[in-house]
């Protein structure tokens, strides 16, 4: 018999994809691409966030993706599956360019995405427990 996990909720996914891309800043800061290079450590780790970023990725659902087109989602996905399965034509200067460039953007526009979302929720979560007093005031 096979257990079937819940489904997470794609926020979740989101904020894995913010603490990878957070993770990668804090391997590769001071670092310059000669030096990310050559450490093995280093390298390796930002691949696999990168991967993971990648992986987190596509769990964001399609209308989300919709709503958020300035978001690079298909490039992001596209490079998970090229670290993933092109291991040996992985070239540093994209990599590097990935780490400089990209992630401190696309860490912008996802904890933009993550704020308008809490934001949202908590407006619901208020509007939840706010109950209208017996004379049709707004109440507690």
């Amino acid at each position: 018999m096979s257990r079937r996990t819940p489904e997470r909720e794609w926020r979740f996914y989101l904020d894995d994809m913010i603490g990878f891309i957070e993770k990668i800043t804090s391997y590769t800061q001071g670092l310059d691409q000669a030096s990310f290079v050559a450490s093995e450590l280093t390298y390796d780790a930002t691949l696999h966030n990168l991967a993971l970023l990648g992986e987190a990725a596509t769990r964001i659902p399609d209308t989300v993706r919709q709503r958020h087109p300035e978001i690079p989602w298909r490039l992001i996905v596209a490079t998970r599956n090229r670290l993933m399965h092109a291991y040996l034509g992985i070239d540093d200067d994209t990599i590097w360019s990935i780490v400089q460039d990209e992630l401190p953007k696309l860490s912008n526009q996802l904890a933009s995405i993550r704020a308008a979302q809490s934001a949202t929720t908590d407006t619901a979560v208020a509007r939840r427990h706010i109950r209208p007093a017996p004379d049709g005031s707004a109440g507690a």
